[in-house]
């Protein structure tokens, strides 16, 4: 279970970058042409965006180079992410996030420009663009939180200095913290942020599963102040760009880009934290009967339901598990998942220095990337069904629209993701009657999606609305307050049914969601519409597969409540989220009756 180092994989592991550029001379080619289109932008339009045609023909141009920024970026963000040891990667990253930044500054003055024109040359401008429109009401829409021009530029110049205190935390994350084996019964145990989070979490066996908790929260602790540092100065940093954006609290500010109010937000947490919660209690209940546990410690809420029925998967038959099971999606969806495989847009390897957990990077103008670290277990195959999920939203929209017109709102983004995931469950309870193989889809759809989104993200989010409550009336927060409330928020959910063991409250440093705004509480937002979309598509069939693909091509040109409204759900009322909580507890209700009908 040794890590190996990024050399030491086999290539068919990992992804090919070069399908972004051959080589990095060429990536660097492309860095020139971006610095000289900015400046032709620069020389062309400054002081001069003062009608419809010229604002228009700005725009134009500055699509081609978001273009070219969005490739060289993740070419060298996405090298960085699968092995933070790489010291010339990580030059090299640095080296074109000032590029970037200092492009941006130079080009800060086009929506100044354009903001300050009259409303008949902006409507005329909107009038005649295209490709520009979206990007145009957008800009108008920020209008009032803008700040004077040479301001502006300022703080473009500085924009990946603001991303220091996420960089501080990957790095001691990923490259600084090394964890120590841990020993039981004579039995030496390696240990890595991977093997805790994708291996030992999940491990039937007790006193290992325990003993690794106890040494990789040890660990953690460790590194609590420079992380609790690193955090502070994320969120102090957000509150004063709200304010200086003249916004009204921090939480207004994180949620303006997403085009949902505050009451959306608060909402999933409140809901979820009262309606959801003796749901799970009754799930952890029945992990700790089945196996025999004295006590149900936080622990153990990810033991599998039936450990001896948790077939090993290798990434050759996932492929056929997730290409069957996304046949509803038709055939060229299926096709998008047998090109990814083929063309190895998908790192699977486990390896010292890389990334934890799972992502997928689209670029504008390429394929999509996916990170994720291999375990062979079905836990993985929905992950990265998930993923996939996010390639298939994005190749529609990015297909179908401007670049402008595919950055999708944070609130529905991970509808398509877990939308992918029901549908491989529903698949899979469809193709074996046996009881015993039931409950197992069904475990598997509670114990890994719905848990994985409803509720340690959840939970996340429950925290970080509270540290935003501490900034918002003028606190901080350090190593100790953020502990607090980690604790509180778990004993609040888990009640009595769960001991919250020490170093549990911990769990605040596992998460780079923090350095993201509001993204945590996402999840379970776009799950609760995944579940309607699924349930709908199992009652109606193509009709409804037919309308979520035309959501998925309409990428960030309709609001989020638009765009559920597109697929038959209306997130404006309780109902969707209250039926969908509803519907995990109908789920755990029947896995408790199989385990009753099975003996266990």
């Amino acid at each position: 279970m040794e890590l190996l180092m990024r050399k030491d994989v086999p290539e068919k592991l990992t992804w090919d970058l070069s399908a972004i550029y051959k080589t990095e001379e060429a990536m660097y080619a492309d860095a020139e042409k971006m610095e000289a289109l900015s400046r032709e932008i620069e020389a062309e339009y400054k002081g001069k965006l003062d009608t419809p045609e010229r604002i228009n023909a700005c725009l134009d141009q500055y699509r081609e180079l978001d273009a070219l920024v969005t490739l060289v970026s993740n070419y060298t963000d996405l090298a960085v992410s699968v092995d933070y040891y790489d010291a010339h990667n990580q030059e090299r990253n640095d080296r074109i996030s000032r590029i970037v930044s200092e492009i941006y500054s130079r080009l800060s003055f086009i929506d100044n420009e354009i903001v300050e024109q009259e409303d008949a040359v902006l409507q005329a401008a909107i009038g005649m663009a295209t490709a520009n429109r979206l990007y145009l009401e957008n800009t108008l829409r920020s209008k009032p939180h803008m700040l004077d021009a040479s301001t502006e530029r300022a703080l473009a110049a500085l924009s990946n200095t603001f991303n220091t205190p996420y960089q501080v935390y990957n790095m001691a994350k990923l490259a600084d913290m090394r964890f120590p084996s841990f020993t039981v019964d004579g039995q030496e145990y390696p240990l890595g942020y991977s093997l805790y989070e994708d291996d030992y979490e999940y491990d039937s066996r007790t006193e290992v599963r325990r003993a690794a908790f106890e040494a990789f929260y040890k660990k953690l602790g460790e590194y609590k102040n420079v992380t609790a540092a690193a955090y502070q100065a994320q969120v102090q940093m957000e509150k004063t760009f709200a304010n200086l954006r003249g916004f009204r609290t921090v939480f207004d500010r994180n949620l303006f880009a997403d085009k949902v109010d505050r009451s959306l937000y608060d909402r999933q947490i409140d809901r979820i934290m009262e309606h959801l919660a003796p749901h799970m209690r009754k799930y952890a209940r029945l992990l700790q009967r089945i196996h025999g546990l004295e006590k149900m410690t936080y622990a153990d809420l990810k033991i599998p339901v039936d450990p001896d029925y948790d077939p090993r998967v290798t990434i050759e038959e996932s492929e056929r598990y997730i290409v069957e099971g996304l046949s509803v999606l038709g055939e060229d969806y299926q096709e998008m998942v047998r090109e990814a495989y083929r063309d190895r847009w998908v790192d699977f390897a486990k390896n010292q220095g890389k990334s934890t957990g799972g992502f997928c990077a689209s670029p504008y103008g390429n394929h999509s990337y996916i990170l994720l670290n291999w375990n062979e277990r079905m836990s993985d195959v929905f992950t990265l069904a998930h993923e996939l999920g996010h390639a298939g939203h994005f190749r529609a929209c990015n297909a179908a629209q401007s670049i402008f017109d595919t950055n999708v709102s944070g609130y529905f983004v991970e509808a398509p993701s877990t939308m992918n995931e029901l549908i491989m469950g529903h698949y899979l309870l469809k193709t074996n009657p046996d009881p015993r193989f039931r409950r197992w889809v069904l475990s598997s759809m509670v114990g890994h999606t719905y848990y994985h989104n409803f509720v340690t993200h959840l939970l996340e989010a429950a925290y970080q609305r509270e540290v935003y409550r501490i900034i918002e009336a003028g606190g901080s927060v350090q190593a100790e307050t953020l502990d607090r409330l980690m604790r509180e928020t778990l004993e609040r959910f888990w009640g009595d049914a769960v001991e919250i063991l020490p170093g549990s409250e911990l769990t605040w440093m596992r998460q780079p969601h923090y350095y993201m705004g509001l993204y945590s509480y996402t999840y379970s937002a776009g799950l609760t519409i995944a579940t309607q979309v699924c349930k709908r598509i199992e009652k109606e069939g193509q009709p409804a597969v037919d309308d979520w693909k035309r959501v998925l091509a309409a990428g960030g040109t309709k609001t989020p409540v638009e765009l559920a409204q597109m697929a038959g759900v209306d997130i404006t009322t309780d109902g969707p989220l209250l039926d969908t909580i509803a519907y995990i507890g109908e789920m755990i209700d029947e896995i408790c009756a199989l385990t009753e009908e099975l003996g266990g």
